[in-house]
């Protein structure tokens, strides 16, 4: 059995934090377009791809996996930060935005706002929930074009809406890092135009941070001995990701809150009971995964991934009342999630033992659990859809 786990590196100083929304580092590559060389769908015609390794317990059925060529290094936004510099960075979560190194010039950016252009303190825009990623950035640049929230050279243009990435950026696609660029440079202009781009912990980004942190270091995995290494690429992960991956990047992801409410939504990214397990309150949950991954303890964070790979826990005859828990402890009126794709949840595609069945058809969101929970992951990496949708959803 395999899972996973990570932290924030060992040694790194204490994080300065700022209250302002508009005053924080962005990094170099900010202003750059957003660029790849995959084309859109590409995975779909690429019938070779590997068949997906993924853990047996709590996991999905297998999934088909897409190899792609790394993208020509010139052309990666996350390629701006010159080699052995220390990249900006900053985090689009709900809690004050932490600044990094604070004390030379230039330090800090400010971004210039048209006062004429910024909402009232009351005046929030619509909202939009994102899907699972794993880094088809093509697919997620054509959906949130559809949705109106970029524009044709991939910059903010929804004004004061705000938008939430649900988690999973990396693995089993071909442009994890560009994924992550993408939603970091989106936070900054998002924040300049009056509404915001913000991002929970995904089990993917847990992994991620786990193979970079501890590599091949054992873990106890509770079935025998296990490495993050091991584990990240049994579910997906990219060479290229890893090979792109900068301090800034690491430093984003470990500082991504776990769970938040949000118009009576509660947003989260695995549809699983185990966030009661890190605290009764929101505020609570997210301070204790920040905690264990400052902590730096391989077990402890392996232990932290494991639970966030569970699944299906709004499901079956049991799910409505799972979720009044998680609404009872937390706030909110439906549960708004990732992790699980529809397809799996529906029973219509894939099987324990890695057959698969038809292509799956996808239009939108699932909700069930008598109403309470909304699945937002439509199954890209199975060619799927990459799903972008405004909350509430229609009756």
């Amino acid at each position: 059995m395999v899972e996973g786990s990570m932290t924030q590196g060992a040694g790194q100083g204490p994080v300065v934090r700022t209250a302002t929304l508009r005053d924080f580092r962005v990094p170099p590559y900010a202003q750059v377009p957003v660029r790849s060389q995959v084309p859109p769908h590409a995975h779909v015609a690429q019938e070779q791809a590997a068949q997906e390794h993924v853990m047996p317990q709590d996991q999905a059925p297998p999934a088909r996996t897409q190899q792609s060529p790394r993208p020509a290094e010139s052309d990666h936004p996350g390629n701006a930060v010159p080699e052995g510099e220390t990249p900006d960075g900053y985090t689009p979560t709900a809690r004050d935005l932490p600044v990094i190194n604070l004390g030379g010039p230039g330090d800090t950016v400010q971004v210039q706002v048209n006062p004429d252009e910024a909402p009232a303190p009351d005046g929030l825009g619509p909202l939009y929930v994102v899907g699972d990623v794993h880094g088809y950035l093509d697919e997620l640049v054509a959906a949130l074009g559809e949705q109106g929230l970029i524009d044709a050279e991939g910059h903010w243009a929804a004004g004061h809406a705000r938008l939430w990435f649900l988690g999973d950026f990396t693995d089993r696609g071909p442009d994890g890092i560009g994924v992550i660029d993408l939603v970091m440079r989106l936070s900054a202009e998002a924040a300049a135009a009056g509404g915001y781009c913000k991002a929970l912990m995904g089990n993917h980004e847990l992994l991620l941070l786990g193979a970079k942190r501890f590599g091949d270091t054992p873990v106890n995995s509770g079935a025998g001995t296990a490495t993050f290494q091991a584990a990240w690429l049994l579910n997906g992960g990219q060479k290229a990701d890893m090979d792109r991956l900068q301090e800034v990047h690491l430093q984003w992801m470990a500082r991504l809150d776990a769970v938040i409410e949000e118009d009576e939504h509660l947003l989260m990214h695995s549809d699983t009971t185990a966030y009661l397990e890190y605290g009764s309150n929101i505020e609570d949950v997210n301070d204790t995964v920040h905690e264990i991954l400052t902590r730096n303890d391989a077990d402890e964070c392996w232990d932290l991934f494991r639970k966030f790979t569970k699944r299906f826990a709004f499901r079956d005859e049991a799910g409505p009342q799972a979720v009044r828990e998680l609404l009872g402890a937390y706030g909110g009126r439906r549960i708004v999630h990732g992790h699980s794709p529809i397809p799996y949840l529906l029973g219509e595609v894939g099987t324990e033992d890695g057959e698969d069945g038809e292509r799956p058809v996808v239009e939108g969101p699932h909700v069930y659990a008598d109403g309470l929970a909304i699945a937002m992951d439509g199954g890209v990496t199975m060619a799927g859809k990459l799903l972008v949708v405004q909350l509430p959803l229609p009756n």
